[in-house]
């Protein structure tokens, strides 16, 4: 009696919950099998994990700098067009403050955005799994689905207008009728005016649709027609805050950008090393076979639009660039060419798609290779630039020399700055030598005492700060790995005189990351 009471029910529980969960595995999959539901859930999964990655560090060099300089809102900045640093102030007001989860807010739900419009460009264009695969992808390339994804920089804002150029562009060229025509092309030009208030190089993606324009036949005629100028008309003036700008600046913007491709030497191996860069940049895997899906389909010419329309916007920025490394006097970054690289995906979605078709081992192992090579390395970087636990199992870092600092924020300096009483109200001006620091302690300062950059190379802070406004003033001198000799003989003609003040320290994970040593600049001179 005993033991049938002990046995007649367990065993209805032990199968019943399998059935469940088989069901629950059989509807899941036939969900996530209709590409639009997966690509739902994987701008689900990858926003949170993005939140969660952006709590864990500080701003980096250029995040700092963007967000601390452009706290005052300008029509342009000298940097860049404003698109980037509007959204980053949006998200601190939003937020009511400028944490990192504010401030890259806005950047990542773009990215949301962006993965989105990469798969309607690639079903559209393809099909809809090939349109899947391209939102992977773009998820899975570290440059566009983690720095520009979350990091305060123009990249996110440009990748985001440029995708919706290309989804508005492939619409309009093929619209049915006159008034759809009329639509997209003003949403061409739309995109295309925000794509160039993000950042200038978005001219070359938009030259890569006038390149196609004039050589396919198919569409060639639509240059005969009111709409794509019209759309011109439309960029032109989402564009014109940073023309008015720079028009009451000198065009110092336009100088700068553009005095960085010049150059007085050639030099042979750049172009190499620039296309290696690019290639770690996007993980070598990814790549090549991108490479090679771009090559193919430029090697079929015209004849295939789609293809053609791909190529023609992709490779301008990356050919471009890879000239430019030729002989710029200063080094091309991998990241420029990256938006090319990102209009070839759905090539490579599509050629994913046709593999994995045919039950293709390797391109499976490859594609979950890369997300969790993706999303470890991110969580060990992420993890090791909030708790800086590595030094308890290796060698310390000789104070200064800790390669986590570029993204770990310089607040534990804020106590030391209180204890020697240099926050006081009507006290000194801060100021840092090179514009990376000035970004970094004007982030940490908050805006609550003014920054300025003694540098000559102050970019925006010589014109959010400029020196000339706070002449008079004593000036508390920021300036790391700067000896009191090389302090006074680059910035001593400026002051009365400069004196060391006891030197701080900043912290990493409470151990002691860099000394940093200060100078108290007695009355600033008027600039001459």
């Amino acid at each position: 009696m005993n033991s049938s009471l002990i046995t007649a029910d367990p065993p209805e529980r032990a199968f019943a919950v399998p059935k469940i969960n088989s069901a629950w595995r059989t509807r899941t999959a036939a969900w996530l099998a209709v590409p639009p539901n997966a690509v739902a859930a994987l701008i689900t999964v990858s926003l949170l994990l993005r939140v969660i990655f952006a709590n864990w560090y500080g701003l980096g060099i250029d995040e700092s700098y963007m967000v601390a300089a452009g706290r005052q809102l300008q029509l342009s900045y000298y940097d860049h067009p404003p698109l980037a640093w509007w959204l980053a102030w949006a998200g601190g007001h939003l937020f009511g403050n400028e944490s990192g989860i504010a401030v890259r807010t806005p950047f990542i739900i773009l990215f949301a955005i962006s993965t989105w419009l990469i798969y309607r460009l690639g079903a559209l264009l393809f099909s809809p799994q090939a349109g899947l695969w391209a939102a992977v992808l773009l998820n899975l390339v570290p440059v566009l689905g983690f720095t520009a994804a979350s990091w305060v920089v123009p990249d996110g804002p440009l990748d985001c207008a440029l995708l919706g150029f290309a989804l508005s562009l492939t619409y309009a060229l093929e619209a049915p009728d006159h008034r759809r025509a009329a639509f997209w092309w003003l949403a061409v030009g739309a995109c295309a005016g925000l794509a160039m208030l993000a950042k200038y190089s978005a001219v070359l993606t938009l030259a890569g649709a006038g390149i196609y324009l004039l050589t396919q036949p198919r569409h060639r005629l639509q240059l005969a027609r009111p709409w794509p100028w019209l759309s011109v008309v439309v960029a032109f003036l989402i564009f014109s805050p940073v023309v008015i700008w720079n028009a009451e600046h000198g065009w110092a913007s336009f100088v700068f950008q553009t005095g960085r491709a010049a150059g007085h030497h050639f030099h042979i191996f750049r172009p190499f090393s620039t296309l290696a860069g690019e290639a770690l940049f996007l993980m070598p895997w990814i790549w090549l076979p991108l490479v090679w899906s771009v090559g193919r389909a430029a090697s079929q010419g015209s004849s295939h639009w789609r293809q053609w329309l791909l190529c023609c916007l992709g490779v301008p920025p990356v050919l471009v660039f890879t000239l430019i490394s030729a002989w710029s006097h200063e080094r091309v970054l991998y990241h420029w060419a990256a938006p090319g690289y990102m209009m070839g995906l759905p090539l490579l979605g599509a050629a994913c798609a046709e593999a994995l078709a045919r039950g293709s081992r390797p391109v499976r192992l490859a594609l979950a290779g890369s997300a969790i090579f993706l999303v470890l390395g991110v969580a060990v970087v992420g993890s090791e630039v909030r708790w800086n636990w590595m030094p308890e199992w290796g060698e310390d870092y000789a104070p200064g020399r800790d390669p986590d600092l570029a993204a770990v924020n310089w607040n534990s300096l804020l106590p030391q700055f209180q204890a020697l009483g240099l926050l006081k109200p009507g006290g000194p001006v801060f100021a840092a030598t090179r514009w990376v620091d000035a970004g970094k302690l004007d982030y940490s300062l908050g805006g609550k005492v003014p920054v300025i950059c003694l540098g000559d190379d102050p970019r925006e802070y010589g014109f959010a700060h400029p020196m000339a406004l706070y002449a008079g003033r004593d000036v508390v001198i920021v300036a790391p790995n700067d000896q009191l000799w090389y302090v006074r003989q680059q910035f001593g003609a400026r002051f009365a005189s400069i004196e060391p003040l006891p030197p701080l320290v900043m912290l990493h994970g409470g151990r002691v990351a860099a000394n940093i040593p200060i100078y108290l600049g007695k009355t600033l001179r008027p600039s001459e």
